[in-house]
């Protein structure tokens, strides 16, 4: 186990607490680190604010590995921002798998705890703009909402909402008069039958699992107006 600058390192994301994911992570990270690291897991399923206590309780420095399957870049600004709202912030510092996740997400959290360049302050984060583009309602005549939810996530959501986007902006229908505004949600359920994406104002929900899914539910449903039985979810 690499020592490092910090007196001590928190795990925090969904899905920590129990169930299989939990069960792997919680085996790997006690080969990497020791019995002890169990302690250092935060899960986030029901909210942040059992992170916040557990910052708060710990002592300094400390570092936050972000664990959240849907991570970016925002929500590690966001992150990094309530962060630096707590006690002695400038000793508070995070740092995210930014969605890359892999057979082993344990050893790739670990090593992040070794790469100092990539560990970011909280303190002195870009605040977001008064006013600017994202404030307006796009123009659009559907919601398509697919789920990111940490089970969809895990069943490979994250590109399969790359190419949705792709998709319908090449298609003409992203985000225009007549078009479709697209969102990206939490747990939508069922988590067994996803990832999930649901289309209204119809009410139609779908299972996209494919690229070739993606490419269906845009050409047929959105861009003809045809039915798509076969990606449909039965109630």
């Amino acid at each position: 186990m690499s020592t490092t600058p910090y007196a001590r390192v928190l795990f925090a994301g969904p899905d920590l607490g129990e169930g299989s994911f939990a069960e792997l992570f919680r085996r790997q990270l006690v080969a990497l680190r020791g019995d002890a690291a169990l302690a250092d897991l935060v899960d986030t399923s029901s909210g942040y604010d059992g992170l916040w206590q557990r910052v708060q309780q710990s002592e300094r420095p400390l570092l936050v590995i972000d664990l959240d399957p849907q991570s970016s870049s925002q929500h590690l600004d966001w992150l990094r921002s309530e962060l630096g709202k707590l006690e002695a912030p400038e000793q508070l510092f995070a740092a995210s798998l930014l969605g890359q996740y892999d057979a082993d997400p344990a050893s790739a959290a670990c090593a992040l705890v070794g790469r100092p360049e990539l560990h970011l302050a909280c303190v002195g984060v870009t605040q977001l703009p008064e006013h600017h583009s994202w404030s307006c309602i796009p123009p659009h005549a559907r919601r398509l909402l697919l789920c990111n939810g940490p089970r969809c996530t895990r069943r490979g959501a994250l590109p399969l909402w790359k190419g949705l986007r792709e998709q319908l902006k090449a298609a003409g229908k992203l985000e225009c008069e007549g078009g479709v505004h697209i969102t990206r949600t939490q747990c939508q359920f069922p988590c067994d039958d996803g990832p999930t994406a649901s289309l209204y104002p119809e009410g139609e929900w779908y299972r996209i699992r494919t690229t070739e899914d993606v490419a269906r539910l845009v050409q047929e449903r959105i861009v003809e107006g045809q039915p798509v039985p076969e990606l449909l979810m039965r109630s």
